[in-house]
Parts: structure tokens; C-alpha cells; sequence
């Protein structure tokens, strides 16, 4: 059933999304030359989205320092809503609070997070990499069966779009693998399984560009440079094209 939703939307391309309290205080630096300049800066937005386990994180890296190596101006900043870290705090406290009362909290950090992000990229004209975003805690909702609501679609309006969702699609037992093998964490299948219907449940989720990420990292960071095509080309609007990922 997974695959059958999934197959409909397959296509290969870039991917995007998250950030705090899970240690990642700093944010991301900008390597490489940022372009701060008089004219107004039209950074390129590839934002990676998918279940946890996917490979989000290491690809958000790694194609960072791709673009880096090359001479290009790039940043990775992450959007998370600080679920690790809270669930810490409740298995400490021996209590977990229900689910709107978590997403509500999820969704003030990862708010948050969001909008210090855009103030990070104040001036900035290279490739941006975002390890998740607003699609993740909208994600969170539909698997818990929380309504949208309000804030969230309105936040997802007003911020700048990115220019590609790159959405990690990978099955759940190799996601619960990773996921066993790094420790920092637990998952469940049942919940990985709820998460990635749904991001498929979202009215956003046709637009996301579909990667195959049960395969090397490298390999997908190759598939991700080779989409470079639209993720260069700007609208007649007025967004200029300068080869920053097309050097990869």
C-alpha cells in the first residue's frame, strides 16, 4: 500500500527540512562565500523533508560541503520543533503530555526556529539547505490526527517558499535500522508508518520531488547535484541563475 501511494508522485530530484534542542544551538554556518551585495538576495531553497530515519540530516551535510568544495556559497540550517529533546524530558518525568499539548509545544519551536532561520539568511545569495520545515509538523498533525488549524498554513504562506521539497522516501524497517543504529533516539514502526502517511496525506505532497533514499548517501547526493537543472533556473521574475549547484 505504501508503495502504491508513493509510485503515483515518483520522480528524482532534490530534497529539504528542522533545528533546536536537539543540540543544534548553532544553527548552520554559512560556508563558503556568502554574497551579501546591494541588490536584493535571492538565495536558492532546497528543502529535505521525510520520516526520521530517511537520511534527512547526513544529505543536508553532505550536500552542503559538495557545493562548498566547489567554490560555491552554501548553508545548512535546520527547522526542528525540539521532539527529541522533549521526550527526554517526559521519560525523565515519567509523564508525557497528550498529543495536542505536544504538537503545541513542537509548534512554537519549530516556529520559532523557522523565522531565526530567515533572519540568518538575511543577505545571503548562495544554496540553502534546510533539514526540515513547516511540511514536518503539518506531517505530525495528519499522523496524529490533529486538524491543520490556522497558524501553521498561514506561517507556510508568508515565508519565503523554497524552491524544491526533496522529500526522503524510504521503507520503514531500513528507517527503524538507522534509527536503532544511531542511539540517540527510539521510534516505532506503527509511528514512522502513521508519520509518512501523513506527509502523504498533505495537500502539498504532489508538488514534493520524490528521492529514493535507501541507497548510499553519495548516490544521492550525485542525484541531487544532477537535478541542478531546476534548481538554477529562476522565473523571468527576475531571480538570477549563477551556477552556484550546476558547479557540483
Amino acid at each position: 500500500m505504501r508503495e502504491q501511494e508513493g509510485s503515483a508522485h515518483r520522480r528524482k530530484g532534490v530534497r529539504t527540512c528542522e533545528l533546536p534542542g536537539n543540540g543544534n544551538s548553532r544553527g548552520g554556518a554559512p560556508v563558503g562565500r556568502g554574497t551579501p551585495s546591494s541588490r536584493k538576495a535571492h538565495p536558492l531553497r532546497i528543502l529535505l523533508t521525510g520520516i526520521d530515519g530517511s537520511g534527512k540530516s547526513t544529505a543536508a551535510r553532505d550536500l552542503t560541503s559538495a557545493v562548498l568544495a566547489r567554490g560555491g556559497s552554501a548553508i545548512m540550517l535546520k527547522t526542528p520543533a525540539g521532539r527529541r529533546t522533549m521526550n527526554g524530558w517526559w521519560d525523565a518525568l515519567g509523564w508525557a503530555p497528550g498529543p495536542r499539548l505536544q504538537d503545541f509545544a513542537e509548534t512554537i519551536v519549530r516556529a520559532a526556529n523557522a523565522l531565526l532561520n530567515e533572519v540568518r539568511l538575511r543577505g545571503f545569495d548562495g544554496v540553502v539547505v534546510l533539514d526540515r520545515g513547516i511540511p514536518c509538523q503539518l506531517a505530525l498533525r495528519e499522523a496524529r490526527g490533529i486538524r491543520r488549524g490556522v497558524f501553521l498554513p498561514w506561517l507556510q504562506r508568508v515565508l519565503p517558499a523554497p524552491d524544491v521539497v526533496a522529500h526522503f522516501d524510504v521503507p520503514i524497517d531500513v528507517a527503524l535500522a538507522r534509527v536503532a543504529a544511531r542511539a540517540t533516539d527510539s521510534e516505532t514502526a506503527s509511528g514512522l508508518a502513521a508519520l509518512d502517511a501523513g506527509y502523504r496525506r498533505l495537500p502539498e505532497f504532489v508538488d514534493f520531488t520524490l528521492i529514493d533514499a535507501d541507497r548510499p548517501t553519495e548516490v544521492i547526493v550525485a542525484e541531487l547535484a544532477l537535478a541542478r537543472t531546476s534548481l538554477v533556473q529562476r522565473s523571468a521574475g527576475g531571480r538570477p541563475t549563477d551556477g552556484t549547484l550546476a558547479q557540483y
